[in-house]
This record gives structure tokens, C-alpha cells and sequence, in this order.
């Protein structure tokens, strides 16, 4: 493997989220109220708070994006410099997002308890996951949509209509924090128990331990059942196989704070390091 870091960043400014979309890779520079593309084009938002947190490419031709700070969902055209901002209603401090199974974009608000709803011509819509406190943090699809809820230590599940299903994990206070959907079940990550996990469609979950104190953040799901963390604690990423096997960790240096990971169309790792940087992981 080898590691490429471009700065795009400066200090303080924060990295956090990141993907790649129509071959540019964009990220959320949470603590300047920026989204910038590697490329170099800054993408001001206007609001110095509204801490723009996880980016995903979307149903249609643009990033978007949420800004927990101010309650909002940015939007950005892919090959356009205008910035669209829609307001939740409620607020609710919007951080998950996702591409849904019927394209409308979905989102966690770890306040209010809710999951939300966007369509592309802008239309909000939330739904109610039934508990109190639980904090959902990260959201991924497959044919429903999964979220971590990481004070109410559970994978929710709800589909497209709102139905809601919570999957308690087996380690209290585990704290889940990053999911996402591979192609038999659906990874996530534990900040507190330093565990990843699976859980199939059935709902069974299985855990495997991390090195100590790692602090693993963010998960994403390769093609070949296995998945890519990012080890906040141990700056690094790690490689797990379709088993939960660790088979590779990659050092990102001290001080480098792992956040966001996306996987690119030929199997590379973009990693956003709040210290300034992104990281480009290369077979």
C-alpha cells in the first residue's frame, strides 16, 4: 500500500468528511464552515458554525452535504460553483446522510431523535425512531435504511414508509458511531468498545475487537465483503476482511485524527485527517 496526503487545509480548519464524486474528491472542512475539492476550489458557506459534518455524492448531479451547526442540507452542483442550503424543520442538528433506495437523500438528526427525509426538488419530510436519547449518528442504505444509535447503543432500522426496528448490541455503552452497507450484511464501528461489527438482514450481530484504544470512527464496505476504519485513536486506518479479520493497518501519523473514509471506483481509500489533509490509500 501506499499513502499520498494533499493538504487542503488550513489550521484548524478540519477535514472531516469526504467522497468521491464524478471522479473529484470533495471534503467538509467542519470548523471553517467550508466544503472544498481537492482539486482546490473552496466552496464558502457563508456561515462560519454551521460545521458541514458527512458528505456523499447524490441522486442527481451535485455532493450533498450536512451542516449540524445551523440545521440545514447543502447542496452542491458537481459543475457549478452555486452552494444550496435547505432548512429542517425543527432543526434537530442534521449529521448522517445518505442516497436512499427510492433516491431521495436521507439524513440523522441526533437531537430530535428523527430520521429526515430530501428529495431532490427540496422537499423535507422526518419520521420518529421511537426512542428518546438514542442520538443517531451515521446512516447507510440497502433496501431500508441503517443507522447507528450511539447513546441508545442499538442499529436502527426503518424503512422507506418509517417503520422502525431497533437491534440492541450485546456490550453496553459500546457508543457506535460509523455504518455501512456491503454486500451481504451491513459493517458498523464501536468508538467505545473499539469493535466493528456486522449484522445480516436477519438482525444477527457479530463483533469483533480492535486494537486497544483505537477508537475506530468511520467504516466503509468494500466489494469484497470486507471494509476499510478509520482508528481515531491510533491515527490509522484499518482493513478487515469479509471474516472480521484484521489483515492490514496503515499508520497516518501522530496527530493526524482519522475521520470520514470513501472508497474510490478502482478500489482506493480517501481518508479525511482533520490535521489539514487528505489521505490517499493505494494498492
Amino acid at each position: 500500500m501506499s499513502v499520498t496526503e494533499f493538504t487542503v487545509a488550513g489550521p484548524n480548519e478540519g477535514p472531516y468528511g469526504v467522497a468521491v464524486a464524478r471522479g473529484e474528491v470533495w471534503t467538509t472542512l467542519v470548523h471553517a464552515g467550508v466544503v472544498a475539492r481537492l482539486s482546490g476550489q473552496r466552496f464558502d458557506l457563508g456561515a462560519a458554525d454551521s460545521r458541514p459534518s458527512v458528505i456523499v455524492p447524490g441522486p442527481d448531479d451535485a455532493v450533498w452535504f450536512t451542516r449540524s451547526g445551523d440545521d440545514r442540507i447543502g447542496r452542491i452542483a458537481t459543475g457549478s460553483p452555486e452552494v444550496a442550503a435547505i432548512k429542517v424543520p425543527g432543526g434537530g442538528s442534521p449529521y448522517g446522510i445518505c442516497v436512499g433506495p427510492d433516491d431521495a437523500v436521507w439524513f440523522t438528526l441526533m437531537n430530535t431523535d428523527q430520521i429526515g427525509r430530501l428529495t431532490v426538488d427540496g422537499e423535507v419530510s422526518t419520521y420518529p425512531i421511537g426512542t428518546t436519547g438514542a442520538f443517531p449518528a451515521i446512516i447507510t442504505a440497502t433496501d431500508d435504511l441503517w443507522f447507528t444509535l450511539n447513546q441508545g447503543n442499538a442499529i436502527g432500522r426503518m424503512t422507506t414508509t418509517g417503520s422502525v426496528t431497533t437491534y440492541p448490541l450485546p456490550i453496553e455503552g459500546a457508543g457506535p458511531v460509523g455504518i455501512s452497507a456491503g454486500v451481504d450484511a451491513v459493517w458498523f464501528v464501536e468508538i467505545l468498545a473499539g469493535q466493528a461489527g456486522r449484522i445480516t438482514p436477519d438482525g444477527t450481530i457479530v463483533e469483533f475487537p480492535l486494537p486497544p484504544d483505537s477508537k475506530p470512527h468511520a467504516v466503509v464496505a468494500t466489494d469484497d465483503g470486507g471494509c476499510w476504519i478509520t482508528l481515531w485513536g491510533a491515527a490509522a486506518v484499518a482493513r478487515l476482511d469479509a471474516a472480521g479479520n484484521l489483515i492490514e493497518q496503515i499508520g497516518l501519523g501522530a496527530g493526524s485524527e482519522p475521520h470520514g473514509l470513501a472508497l474510490d471506483t478502482d478500489g482506493s481509500v480517501w481518508v479525511a485527517l482533520e490535521k489539514g489533509s487528505v489521505a490517499h490509500i493505494q494498492p
